[in-house]
């Protein structure tokens, strides 16, 4: 296991390259099995769920060729796997989004229930129900399931998702582009990374219309092609290091990232007291002179607040003056890390488990911490940076999950910051 040491009280001053969407990349990787031809990713984030998502792919037969740049080529000619391994699909939640490809290509695949945070309770039958509609039947015995096209296949099909799920949405993108039907998928999650895999997609010769709305229609194609595209940029990331920004009074730069449509995001921090300032092309400057308390964040499905941001955003809330109500009903488990944050120092009433109230600024000291999940753990990393003394993350390593170069991107900040294994 790996810890961060970090000493806390140093205003931030730098640069940060805004690395490519975690939440984009693994899809992405995934339609690569949609076609025997060559399929090239740029902007890719250098992170260990990337890596543990290679290693199922190339254990189905995938080539796979890196470049230091974040470039990856895959080619998924001779894949031969209809089973996804145990241990690997434990360790990643992302690995349901190999069902929609392998069923859309093949027509048939094994698979154990997937793993991954521990943050709430994480059904995938959205997925299940919406890939049954596709013409394909499933058996489950525990947690392990086998999923084929029934012998019938699928006509012409309308899905309505129960709940606008973001995987359970692009699994049925993912399943739909080979199908020999026209697809309408309704209630369809709209983020940014869905947009993504659809503009991915169609550069393969997928015909999709709607990418952007609640409702995609998409006509199932004979085959696909290979293409290059260029992964979008982590808005997590950006809204991460705005609050590190802000809470320790610093003042830093942000390259690789656009504002446009990012509104979820800014306007929440715009309201904190938070500046956002477009500095040459595609860069951003980031201050903040006082934070207030902002009445109440919450959760909602993209165009609205990310869940992703929510753990940040309370750390932000504990130094802005005033008192800030944070909603996440998503996930049950996401506040419960929040106890940690209260023995530092913070003033937090935990409401229920989707509702903390945050009373601001709070003086926080240092403290020896677990990292619980990938967003809480950076949330304490943030507060680590606004606090007084050191402080030490352990299971460091389930930050790397989804954050890029944690260390390195803090270091050239100015933050004292080690890494021990």
């Amino acid at each position: 296991m790996a810890k961060y040491v970090i000493e806390g009280g140093v205003r931030l001053n730098g640069i940060v390259k805004i690395s490519g969407n975690k939440n984009s990349v693994l899809p992405c990787l995934a339609a690569c099995l949609l076609t025997e031809e060559e399929v090239t990713l740029t902007n890719c984030p250098q992170i260990s769920d990337v890596k543990v998502f290679l290693e199922i792919l190339k254990g189905l037969g995938v080539q796979i060729q890196e470049d230091l740049d974040g470039e990856i080529k895959l080619k998924a000619k001779d894949v031969g796997g209809e089973s996804l391994p145990k241990d690997l699909t434990a360790r990643l939640r992302a690995s349901v989004l190999l069902i929609g490809p392998l069923l859309g290509r093949f027509g048939k695949i094994e698979f154990y229930h997937p793993g991954g945070d521990i943050i709430g309770r994480r059904s995938i039958d959205t997925h299940i129900k919406g890939l049954s509609s596709l013409g394909f039947e499933f058996e489950r015995e525990d947690k392990k399931y086998l999923g084929r096209r029934t012998k019938t296949g699928v006509s012409d099909v309308t899905i309505f998702l129960d709940e606008p799920s973001v995987t359970a949405t692009e699994n049925l993108i993912l399943a739909s582009v080979l199908c020999k039907a026209t697809i309408t998928l309704k209630n369809c999650a709209m983020e940014p990374h869905v947009v993504d895999l659809c503009n991915l997609l169609s550069g393969m010769g997928a015909k999709i219309s709607g990418t952007g709305s609640t409702t995609l229609i998409i006509e199932g194609q004979e085959r696909l092609l290979g293409t290059k595209f260029r992964i979008g940029q982590d808005f997590v990331e950006i809204g991460t290091y705005a609050v590190a920004a802000a809470i320790t009074q610093g003042k830093i730069t942000l390259l690789n990232c656009d504002l446009s449509d990012l509104e979820p995001v800014t306007v929440p921090l715009k309201e904190f007291g938070v500046s956002l300032q477009k500095y040459g092309d595609g860069n951003i400057k980031v201050w903040a002179e006082n934070l207030k308390a902002v009445q109440r964040i919450h959760v909602r499905p993209w165009p609205g607040f990310p869940t992703d941001l929510m753990s940040a955003f309370i750390v932000l809330a504990t130094q802005a003056t005033g008192v800030t109500l944070l909603h996440d009903w998503m996930y049950e488990s996401r506040m419960f890390f929040v106890d940690k944050l209260i023995s530092m120092g913070a003033s937090i009433i935990i409401a229920d488990p989707h509702r903390v109230l945050v009373h601001g600024p709070s003086k926080l000291i240092g403290r020896e911490l677990e990292t619980p999940d990938i967003r809480a753990g950076m949330a304490l990393v943030l507060a680590s940076l606004a606090a007084r003394g050191e402080s030490i993350i352990n299971k460091a390593e389930l930050i790397e999950r989804g954050y890029e170069d944690v260390v390195g991107n803090l270091i050239r900040l100015g933050v004292n910051i080690q890494r021990i294994e």
